[in-house]
């Protein structure tokens, strides 16, 4: 079995693959325009990508070889699931190793904003030698979390690790999901213990977004938005939003206009309607705190997502 990965894959997952006698690892990266005719070629069995590559009906079509089509990572908006499903392909992802580094990432972005670091990290290169008194003085408003709601919507893997983080720090959680429902969370901590939670969901987006202090969003890519003006119009004054999900689910122009009319606080995105070439007026703005998709950027995320890729190749290759 052939498997080419890609987009890369760690070091533990590559070594878990080439522990097989029958994988053969390929670890090199084709463009995109020469995928179809280099799977071909190489008689390819399996892809691993991450965001960078896509996987269309074109090649699924053009590449009869291919059997397997792996995802780093959760959403699989590159991959024509259902089509490649159809055909008798397995389509795997790895849906829980990047949780606690989304979730993470959303607090990172959540205190950047409340304590105003991703404007002082602006300013203080500029005039921070000059003006050190004037600029302490213009961030006097920031927020701690403790006391306030976090309000998040969906709550999948990543909104349960967001919201255990959340506890952690003393806030308040309100969680939006498609249907009403009850779920337990337990936190773990250094010593052994843990303590157990339950968390009511509701169905209600309104309810959420009208008393939410801090807003995370963690669901698919949809066809509208999720945040548009009627929601914006609903939410708190000086609410801070943070989206590490999917470009297209607010609607980034009208987030502007109501951080620019003073509505919202402030907002952090980690993903863009225009990727990976976001629009310029969102990377200039003082109040927005921007990353380029390091959500499951991290070390241990990118280990644990290699892991879990090669185990279920492995799975398969046995089962078959």
């Amino acid at each position: 079995m052939k498997i080419l990965a890609n987009d890369g894959i760690s070091k533990a997952g590559a070594d878990k693959l080439k522990s097989q006698k029958d994988i053969e690892l390929i670890e090199h990266k084709v463009a995109q325009n020469q995928l179809i005719d280099y799977i071909n070629e190489h008689q390819i069995n399996g892809i691993l990508v991450r965001s960078a590559t896509t996987v269309r009906k074109d090649l699924i079509d053009a590449c009869p070889s291919l059997k397997i089509i792996g995802r780093g990572g959760v959403g699989m908006d590159n991959i024509d699931v259902e089509y490649a499903r159809s055909k008798g392909l397995f389509v795997i992802n790895t849906p829980s190793a990047s949780s606690r580094s989304v979730a993470e990432m959303v607090f990172a972005h959540f205190l950047t904003l409340a304590r105003f670091l991703h404007d002082s990290n602006r300013m203080m290169p500029l005039e921070g030698d000059s003006n050190f008194k004037g600029l302490k003085k213009s961030y006097k408003n920031a927020i701690e979390l403790k006391g306030k709601t976090l309000g998040i919507i969906g709550f999948g893997g990543i909104g349960k690790e967001v919201a255990k983080i959340g506890i952690a720090l003393g806030m308040n959680i309100k969680v939006n999901t498609r249907t009403a429902r009850e779920e337990k969370l337990s936190l773990s901590f250094f010593d052994g213990q843990s303590v157990d939670f339950t968390i009511q969901t509701t169905d209600s987006l309104e309810e959420v977004i009208e008393n939410a202090d801090f807003l995370t969003i963690h669901t698919p890519k949809t066809k509208d938005y999720i945040l548009d003006t009627p929601q914006f119009e609903k939410m708190k004054d000086g609410v801070l939003i943070v989206n590490t999900a999917r470009g297209g689910v607010i609607n980034e122009e009208t987030l502007v206009h109501f951080i620019d009319t003073e509505k919202i606080g402030g907002a952090a995105l980690d993903v863009f309607e225009n990727e990976p070439t976001p629009e310029l007026p969102l990377l200039m703005h003082p109040a927005l705190s921007l990353t380029p998709h390091l959500g499951g950027n991290t070390k241990d995320a990118q280990e644990k997502i290699g892991i879990e890729l090669a185990e279920q190749i492995i799975n398969i290759k046995n089962n078959q």
